[in-house]
């Protein structure tokens, strides 16, 4: 793998990249970007597209083996060895988000787990982009969590540094500080959401892009507190207690759900 001297920006070109492994949780597998088949696209899916663009003959063979509901551990035992098999010009590594969710981890533990990987797989693959949690303090519950993100955050940007990899920074990214960039349940990105990280992505990769990641979001329509009081509850009702009943029974939403493309194909 070539040095890289700037962490956040790939000193290769994106046309240098024919082949992409996405791996991670329900993040990189799309879920709240969904598609006209029933499944999800997402931000990687949307990556692949754009790199397919400005790739090798306009070509590129594209895998995204990621789950929903997948803990590190799991990624690493699942996602890594199938990534490190398919040797891919470019792997995308997010991970590490649903331990940091859960009580009494600790994010200098989880973050050790996570270079352990990396290392592997900056070993068969050309180019590995790590990328951070966002920042979440306007997400309600989750928002008391934001000490503990960024501190894993400053462990994913010290690991980049040390194993030369492009970063990601989705912390940084203020357009998806607005509502309209996450879905109803407000764990997941909207469509729009996705979008912009897909964009972000491919500047970080040096990729020509038609759009902004930062552009601005249209005026919103005016919301009384009364408003934003019936959405939270009704949002509590439909997508956090359902949530925090499946933590309370070990369960996950991705437990019967596999990778929709484990394999490096060339996209329809």
């Amino acid at each position: 793998m070539a040095e890289v001297k700037n962490p956040d920006t790939l000193s290769t070109p994106g046309a240098a990249i024919a082949s992409y492994a996405a791996i991670g949780d329900s993040f990189t597998e799309g879920v709240g970007d969904p598609g006209p088949d029933g499944g999800y696209i997402g931000w990687a899916d949307r990556l692949a597209v754009m790199l397919a663009e400005h790739g090798p003959g306009h070509e590129l063979r594209y895998a995204n083996l990621a789950v929903r509901g997948r803990l590190l551990d799991q990624i690493v035992a699942e996602q890594v060895p199938r990534a490190v098999e398919l040797g891919a010009d470019l792997v995308t590594f997010c991970a590490g988000g649903n331990d940091i969710l859960r009580p009494g981890t600790d994010p200098d533990v989880v973050a050790e787990r996570f270079e352990a990987a990396v290392a592997e797989l900056v070993r068969t693959s050309g180019t590995v982009l790590v990328a951070t949690g966002f920042d979440t303090r306007g997400v309600p519950v989750l928002r008391h969590l934001r000490g503990k993100i960024a501190t894993y955050n400053a462990h994913l940007r010290a690991i980049a540094d040390r194993h030369g990899c492009p970063v990601l920074d989705l912390w940084s990214l203020r357009s998806v500080q607005d509502r309209r960039a996450w879905s109803e349940d407000r764990l997941h990105l909207s469509p729009a959401g996705h979008r912009r990280v897909a964009l972000r992505a491919a500047e970080v990769l040096g990729v020509p892009v038609s759009g902004d990641a930062e552009e601005p979001w249209p005026p919103e329509v005016f919301r009384t507190a009364a408003d934003v009081r019936r959405e939270n509850i009704q949002w509590a009702r439909e997508h956090l207690v359902p949530w925090i009943g499946r933590r309370l029974r070990g369960e996950s939403s991705g437990d019967r759900v596999t990778a929709k493309r484990p394999e490096l194909l060339p996209l329809p």
